[in-house]
Parts: structure tokens; sequence; C-alpha cells
């Protein structure tokens, strides 16, 4: 957005030298006051709704301020309608899409001095480092708040956007400039910069705030946290103005040029810049200089007046976080290392038993409900019948051997503050008649055989589809945020319209024919409770959105067992297209074949996932109905975006022998990074393969069928490093 213009010195901005305020009359200071106030809102339009700014910053700040200065001596001008009491124009009523240039990924989480080793660990490993090799480490608070990406162009904030799902967040550019930690212009920043960080709300603004809602009969809030994101999230701007949110730096996305060469130097550049960034980071030399900034910044965590659930850790080199780049959803060379959670003892009153969208039976602790961490909890996870037992997933006693029964008093934590679990149970509490609890042997749901497989920790319900329960948690998943995320169709609405008997969906194809059976029922939707006509317009509006949809989501959304969001992404990058991934899916034979070793070579896919996945296509029952969905979607490709040069973009490259001056799982990374596919065998579709020195089998086997074969220089050279 352009700058705002100056006027000369004798134009509105008033460039001359003013009239102390301490020397105004009252009159003199109504006439002052009306003419800055009309100035101040004609720039506020010019500058959010209009995006033509009238004057420059400095000259808006300063008139902001004599503005202030007047109501601060003459109180009664301080009317409503006071510009130093307002931010921006009217609110364009909804928020729009923003596609991060760079994605804003998560952290994977450490919970313990043993994962914060291994994470140490699997950097060195990925990097080839020895393990006393120096390698430093930034440590600083991961702050409760809500994360926002703010893009800067020529030292103008242009855009500011919620993380939403990574990949696509919510404009929220008009509130992010009332945020006064927010800097609205930046000296001798890089002409494009997006910095990153949290927005959140302190304890006493918090409080504060509360009372400020109770008073006024309006909703309070349940933690700084929900409150900062629902402010941030306000429609009309002026409600977040009025809202205390700040915001700290601590990362960046899109750059025209380099911060720093290390994590804190850059940083310290956001701080010169003007932004808050937390002054508890810390630089530290290894795993457990890492494990003491963790017990130091824990044991003040009450003391500094914000929510923070842990610290985080990142490799301070950025040349070196280049070289670890990216998992699907996480980056290598960043973790959260959480704290622990909090205990409460509370009432076992009854076990349940859940039956997921893959047949396994979960039992679920309902407990008396009690507070943990600031929640209330009344649910409880027991993972399965062993854990219940008292046994370990290798058959070693945990709680000390002690078995979890119906009325006990058992002890309750929050794991990574967030799933409730059962850590200990008070046996000198337990009642006389308790006795052992005895795991279902049949499906609650639906009454098959519920077995348990050898080497599997949990029970499994054999009903397959024709268990309600397991078709209901399938098309639940098929809705849920990671997958098609359909407005209006959610968990509850997925159960109200399997048992309906005249619009019922009972598979995921049925979505997509929601729209035209209502019809022909004559719009009967419309009339049911919890709906109306624009909701149900609303509903179809949403439904017909995702028709069209990313290869990702839609395999993550068929439910397959073992297959997560990241290895959805592994599937998609790797095969492109659906018709890529169904042809290749349809033809692979468990445990040999040329689309086997395809599918298993992929860098993050066993054997046990690749099985899983072909077990899909086969099954006759699963496969009818992946065909009915399919035709009602536009599928988008799955590949990653790479660079338009990259000249191993869509070619298949198999690494062997000793690589010298890269690991090997760094080199599938960049190889990936770069677009092309990582095969951990050679075939006829191979591209290139890298050979370096001890390659035996698969270097034979390339010169064989004619297949490039180059040595790690040469690899190098042509990925230009």
């Amino acid at each position: 957005m352009p700058a705002r213009k100056s006027p000369d010195s004798a134009g509105r901005a008033g460039k001359a030298t003013p009239v102390p305020v301490a020397e105004l009359s009252a009159e003199a200071a109504r006439a002052e006051w009306a003419r800055i106030a009309a100035d101040v809102a004609r720039a506020n339009v010019a500058y959010h709704g209009e995006d033509a700014p009238e004057i420059a910053d400095a000259d808006y700040d300063r008139l902001k301020r004599r503005l202030q200065a007047i109501e601060d001596r003459f109180p009664g001008l301080a009317a409503a309608g006071s510009p130093t009491a307002q931010v921006g124009a009217p609110p364009s009523g909804s928020f729009t899409s923003v596609r991060h240039e760079v994605p804003m990924l998560s952290l994977a989480n450490a919970f313990d001095a043993e994962d914060v080793a291994k994470f140490d660990e699997r950097i060195r490993k990925f990097l080839g480092l020895a393990a006393d090799a120096p390698l430093a480490y930034t440590a600083e608070p991961k702050i409760d708040g809500l994360s926002l990406s703010l893009r800067y162009e020529a030292g103008r904030l242009v855009q500011a956007a919620t993380r939403g799902d990574g990949q696509t967040g919510e404009n929220v550019t008009a509130n992010a400039r009332s945020i006064g930690d927010i800097p609205a212009t930046l000296p001798d920043a890089p002409k494009i910069l997006e910095v990153r960080g949290e927005v959140y709300m302190d304890h006493a603004d918090f409080t504060a705030l509360n009372a400020r809602q109770a008073e006024s009969g309006a909703k309070t809030f349940a933690n700084p946290r929900n409150a900062a994101a629902g402010s941030l999230r306000q429609l009309d701007a002026a409600i977040t103005a009025a809202r205390p949110l700040r915001f700290f730096a601590y990362a960046w996305g899109a750059l025209s040029e380099p911060l720093a060469d290390t994590q804190m130097g850059a940083i310290a550049r956001l701080k010169s810049l003007g932004f808050a960034t937390n002054p508890l980071t810390r630089l530290c030399d290894g795993p457990a200089a890492l494990q003491r900034i963790h017990t130091e910044i824990e044991a003040a965590r009450a003391t500094l007046g914000y929510d923070i659930d842990g610290v985080v850790y990142k490799v301070n080199d950025l040349a070196l976080q280049h070289r670890l780049g990216f998992r699907a959803t996480t980056p290598r060379w960043a973790i959260a290392h959480k704290f622990p959670a909090e205990l409460a003892w509370t009432r076992l009153e009854a076990i349940d038993i859940q039956v997921g969208r893959t047949g396994a039976l979960s039992p679920v602790a309902r407990l008396h409900p009690v507070t943990v961490g600031g929640v209330v909890v009344a649910n409880a996870t027991l993972h399965n019948e062993d854990y219940i037992a008292g046994r370990g997933a290798k058959g070693h006693p945990i709680r000390d051997g002690k078995d979890i029964r119906q009325g006990d008093w058992v002890q309750v934590y929050r794991a990574g503050d967030v799933i409730p679990k059962i850590a200990d149970v008070d046996l000198a509490r337990r009642p006389a008649d308790a006795v052992p609890y005895v795991f279902p042997q049949t499906c609650p749901e639906c009454g098959s055989d519920a077995i348990r497989e050898d080497g599997d920790a949990v029970r499994r319900c054999t009903g397959g589809l024709a268990c309600p329960a397991q078709a209901v948690e399938k098309l639940k998943h098929f809705v849920s945020r990671g997958a098609f995320d359909i407005d209006g169709l959610g968990a509850r609405q997925i159960e109200m319209f399997f048992a309906d008997e005249t619009l019922p969906i009972r598979e995921p194809g049925d979505i997509f024919t929601l729209a035209a059976r209502d019809a022909a029922n004559l719009a009967k939707l419309k009339n049911r409770e919890g709906f109306g006509e624009k909701s149900v317009k609303n509903l179809f509006q949403a439904i017909e959105e995702k028709r069209r949809i990313g290869l990702d989501k839609l395999i993550f959304a068929l439910g397959i067992r073992h297959v997560g969001e990241s290895s959805a992404n592994l599937l998609a990058s790797h095969y492109g297209t659906w018709a890529a991934f169904e042809s290749a899916m349809s033809d692979a034979v468990i445990g040999t074949g040329r689309q086997w070793a395809d599918l298993t070579g992929i860098d993050g896919v066993g054997e046990v996932l690749a099985a899983s996945v072909v077990n899909v296509f086969h099954q006759p029952g699963e496969r009818a109905l992946i065909d009915r969905l399919v035709a009602h979607l536009d599928i988008a490709e799955g590949r990653r975006r790479v660079p338009s040069d990259s000249p191993v973009a869509g070619k298949t490259v198999v690494f062997t022998g000793t690589l010298e001056k890269m690991t090997r799982a760094e080199a599938k990374s960049r190889a990936e990074a770069l677009g092309a596919k990582v095969s951990g065998s050679v075939s006829a579709r191979t591209d290139l393969v890298v050979a370096g020195p001890g390659a035996g089998s698969k270097a034979r086997t390339a010169e064989s069928l004619g297949v490039e074969i180059i040595d790690e220089d040469a690899w190098l050279r042509l990925i230009g490093e």
C-alpha cells in the first residue's frame, strides 16, 4: 500500500509549531480539536477503507498525540465519536482468505529431557555431526496465544493473517493495525518481510477485560488465550482496538533478503525494527543447557504475567536450519518442550467403550468433574485394555502394576496441556466392592466379535461398514478440519443425517447428493429443527465449494488406518494426481512388484502403512464407496510447489553408496524440496542414480537399465549447491 502523502506546511497536517496545549483557551482548544478530529477521521477512511493515504504516518501519529493531549486538558471534548477512541474504517463484514507464501507450520513436541536429547540426536544424525561437535540452540518461552503473520512491503504493513490451516489464514489486517506492539511502518526493513509471532493478552488486562464484560452484561472469556483469539477475529476493528492485545515477534516467513546469519541475530534484528521480542530468549550449547533453561523458565512461569505452556528450542545457525528443512507439517530444526502437565485427584465414576472409525474399541474414563490447569475435565482416555490392567506396551508394569477400576480415586493430568489422562490410582481409597474391569470381547455397537491381533494393543470390531459406529466415525473424520472441513456439517449434523430416513448420509458420496435429494423431497431440510432457509443455503454452498479438494486432503479424509495428515501429504506429493495414486494402489501387490517397491520406497512410508493403503483399494466394498465419492469431486494435483527452475522437479532419484558431503537423510530432504521423488529402489522409471563409494547392486541395476548415474559432486552441481 502506498505511503501516506504529506501535504505542505499550509496543509491540513499543520506542520507550523502549534501553541502549547497548556496555553490554549477553551474556545481555541475546541476549534483546534474539531479541525484535527476531522483530519484524523478523514485520514482513517483514506488509509483503512480506501487504501489511498493522504498524510504521512509520522504526521498522523503527531495529530493523534495532539488530539489526545487536548482531550486530557479539556475532557469534555472527548465525545463518544472522538478518533482517539476509534480505529480504522467501517468493517467489511467478513474476513477474506490469505494464502501464506511460506506455510505457517506447527512444531513437534517434547515432554521430558529424554525427548530433548533425542531431538538433538536426530539433528546431529541428519547433519552428520559428532555427539561432541558444537551445536548452538536458542530457547524461548512458548506463548499461549494466537499465531499471526505480518507482511511488510517497502517497510509498510500491508497484510496480517492468522495461521488458519497453515496454508491459508484469515485476513485480519485492519485488526492487527490496532495492536500497539505492531508497527505500521518499519525503517530500514527488507523490501519484503513477513514477521511472525503470537498475539496474546496478559493476566492483568485479561482480568480487567472480563470485569468490564461482566459489568456490561457481555460474555466473559474462559482464559487469556480465548480472549486474545476472540478479540483478534472481531469483524469490527474498533472492538479489537478496545481490547488490550499484545504481540511478541519470534519468526519470519517470506523475505527479500536475510535478516541475519543466526536465529538469535534475526530476533535482535526484529527488535531493532521496533517489534517486542521475548527478553527470556537465550542461547544454549546443548541438551543439558536447554533443560536448565526449561527449568528456570518453568520456575518463573507464574510470575511472568502472561501464559506460556513450554519452551521452544531452535537450531541457531540459519544455514543449518536450511539444510535440515521440513517434514510434512513441522520443521526438523525446532521443537516445543512442553511443561509437565498439572495434576488433580477425582473419582472414576464409569468406564465407557467408544468405537472409532477403524473399529478400535477405546475405553473412556467418566470422571467426577475436576479442574486441571484451568480447564474442567470430566473425561479422560484409558488407551486400551492393557493400560487399564496396569501393563505397558511390552507387558511391563505401569503405575506399579495397579489396575484401574470403577469407583477408584485417580490422579488426572493433561498430556501436553491437551488430552486428559490418568496417571495414578489411590489404592487406599479403593471401594471394598470394586472389581477388576473386564474388557468387552464383542462390539457394544453392533455385537460383532472384537478381536485383538498379535502385536496389536487395541481390540477391534470386525463388523466393518456394517457397524454403525465405524460408519458414523468415518463420516465425522471425513468432514473434520484436516479433511474436507465443510462449514455447517460437523459431528452433530453427521449423527443427525446418519439416522435420518428421508435424507440420509451413510457414506461420503451422499454428502454431495444432499442438495439434489433435498430438492426432490420438496426442500424438507429447511423445515427441520436447527435449519432454516439461510442455513440450508449456506450448507449447500459450503458442500459445493468442497467439490474441488486437494489430493492430500482427500487421501487423509478417506480415514485409512495409519494414514495421518503427514503421510497423506507424502503420498500426494509422490503420486501427484488422483489418477496416478488410484492406479498405483489398484495395481500394487503387498510385498512384491514394482508398485509395492515404489510405494515403500517413499521416505516416511513403511510397510505397515503401505499395506493398509493397498488393502483399502482391494476391498470391493471400500473401493466402491471411494469410486462413488470421487465421481462427485474435482481433485487438485498434490505435488508440492517447487522452484520453476528446479532441474530435478518430477524426476525419480535414487541415492546409493556412501555420501561424503551430506547425510542420506539430508540428501533426500533436499531432493524432495526441489520436487524430486526419492525412491529406495532402481527401476525402469528411475531418472537418476546418485552413487557414492561402495555403491553395489543398485548401481549395477541402473547401469543395466541405462539409467543415468552421477557422483555426489555432480549432484551438488546439478542442484546448484
